[in-house]
């Protein structure tokens, strides 16, 4: 999912005395590998899923690791551990998350399973050091989705990012990387870019999996950079982690007009951010899920009204294994042209 590997798979080496394989890259071999084995109308990220499993357990995996609730992300475990033993794999399986649920408990039996030797402080203190670096690594997303459509010197932003992910893999306490991060951080600035005092913003919102894994969505962040817009997404796994359980009741009470209730996994907040990136006056949203994802089917009619109400222009994506490349492209070229025109027309209303 996106770069999450990175920390994960410190995390693990740290803290296992085991073999940790990297997850393959998503590719259309994982893809087909998915469509193959999945149930036909199982939401999208499922079959991405199962495919990089199958692929993982092609390069050795014995051992998989999951994490997942909410919706039916919550299912995954069970279905796919089926599907895999089905498939004739012995493959142990442990699953993190139990009823949208997990504690240090659970935790401390699941990785005594993999490892009989596991020190439950050394996992503590390494568990630390991983949720730091997520968070460093969002606060950089952040700035490099801001900024990368308007870089003078094309793939700045990307290289040093991949620089920084590399030292951040190599620290060994949390000052290390704490210093990494504001090195970085005061490089990424450095970059040169070229932004208009008031450039095109859009917001995207969506489903999780969807909108961090840039391969589910056919690098639409990086499509929308080619365009000049700033990009503005919420959602990241600190977020997940660490924010949602804080924010998800304000998000339901700052939309009470269009929500009565929580909406399950991220439609509800959805809404919310909706609501916001609409009063801030951004120039167009892009709502994204996977086909088949029950909750933002739901929200889909109400982020439409929303945005009707604000007239705010609204692009809709629904991404499946067979989705087409080019119609997403052109349909976001179509959807740059309106939103510039509505600007250059707002501007000269006000100039008069």
């Amino acid at each position: 999912m996106g770069n999450y590997f990175i920390p994960v798979n410190y995390l693990l080496k740290h803290i296992l005395k085991t073999e940790v394989i990297p997850s393959p890259p998503i590719s259309s071999k994982t893809i087909e590998l998915g469509n193959k084995y999945s149930p036909d109308f199982v939401c999208t990220p499922f079959k991405f899923t199962l495919g990089t499993i199958l692929e993982a357990i092609e390069n050795g995996a014995d051992t998989i690791i999951q994490a997942g609730g909410g919706c039916r992300y919550g299912y995954y475990h069970e279905l796919q551990e089926q599907i895999i033993s089905d498939l004739g794999h012995n493959i142990l399986f442990i699953n993190l998350v139990s009823q949208g649920k997990t504690d240090l408990k659970k935790l401390y039996h699941d990785m005594k399973q993999i490892d009989s030797d596991f020190n439950f402080l050394k996992g503590l203190y390494y568990l630390y050091i991983t949720a730091k670096m997520v968070k460093y690594m969002d606060k950089i997303d952040h700035y490099i989705r801001s900024n990368l459509g308007f870089e003078e010197k094309e793939g700045s932003f990307t290289q040093l990012q991949k620089q920084m992910l590399e030292a951040f893999s190599k620290v060994n306490n949390p000052l290390s990387l704490y210093l990494k991060y504001l090195k970085y951080k005061k490089q990424f600035k450095k970059i040169k870019t070229n932004k208009p005092l008031k450039p095109l913003k859009v917001g995207i919102i969506g489903e999780l999996y969807t909108i961090m894994e840039p391969f589910a969505n056919y690098e639409l962040e990086k499509e929308l950079a080619k365009y000049n817009i700033e990009v503005k997404r919420y959602t990241n796994v600190h977020y997940l982690l660490f924010e949602k359980k804080k924010q998800a009741q304000k998000y339901v009470k700052y939309a009470k007009e269009y929500i009565k209730y929580k909406m399950g996994a991220d439609a509800a907040d959805n809404i919310g951010r909706c609501k916001y990136l609409c009063e801030k006056k951004y120039d167009g949203i892009i709502h994204i899920k996977s086909s088949f994802c029950t909750p933002e089917i739901g929200a889909m009619p109400i982020i439409s009204k929303i945005c009707r109400y604000y007239d705010v222009p609204l692009l809709n994506f629904s991404f499946d294994t067979n989705t087409s490349e080019v119609g997403i492209k052109t349909r976001i070229e179509a959807f740059y042209d309106m939103i510039e025109m509505r600007k250059k027309y707002e501007e000269l209303l006000h100039r008069d």
